[in-house]
């Protein structure tokens, strides 16, 4: 197995892992066509990465971060934002609510590092094999790499599996935060002090 930096002939099977093993939050809910269309633009960017986890070119598992979320999120809404919306705009109605706390979710971060560990997932067939891991310390290695001294990685409070990978791979739990309603969410930061 070998952590490498995605193509874009990747995206399809990231954004199926995403929804098949990321269930909380709302990104999800958006679509498989909406995450394409968000972790094309990760690979893109150059504000962005994406790393896949992969063995006899099948990708069981990915990690996403960013240098800096608000840049990120306006380039994506500049440059794909009509297209993901087009395709994502049931789905992004009838949630509206939920739509805007995203859009105001970076925001709420006052105090945080800019940069944040969007999304990390693993095959589940793949599960207990240290690809989490491995992907999350690829992603604090690109961090290091892009002179990024501090991120955020925000895991819902009831996803101990998630809080305890990113306490592993030095992350620190920083506060509590509800993105969405009442929903609890919790914020680590890297490198923990």
């Amino acid at each position: 197995m070998i952590v490498r930096p995605a193509l874009v002939s990747d995206v399809r099977r990231v954004a199926e892992l995403h929804i098949d093993r990321i269930r909380e939050g709302f990104l999800p809910t958006l679509g498989p066509a909406f995450l394409r269309r968000l972790y094309r633009r990760a690979v893109c960017s150059p504000r962005a990465f994406l790393f896949v986890a992969s063995a006899d070119e099948r990708v069981m598992g990915f990690v996403a971060g960013v240098d800096d979320l608000k840049r990120f999120y306006r380039s994506f809404l500049i440059r794909d934002g009509l297209v993901a919306g087009t395709v994502a705009a049931p789905r992004l109605i009838r949630s509206l609510k939920r739509t805007l706390e995203t859009l105001r979710y970076p925001g709420t971060t006052d105090g945080l590092p800019n940069a944040e560990l969007l999304a990390v997932a693993v095959d589940e067939r793949c599960a207990e094999q240290g690809i989490g891991r491995r992907l999350v310390e690829a992603a604090t290695s690109a961090f290091r790499e892009r002179g990024v001294a501090a991120a955020k990685v925000v895991a819902g409070a009831g996803n101990t599996r998630a809080l305890r990978l990113y306490e592993g791979c030095g992350f620190a739990p920083f506060r509590t935060i509800a993105v969405h309603g009442r929903a609890s969410s919790e914020v680590l930061v890297w490198p923990s002090s």
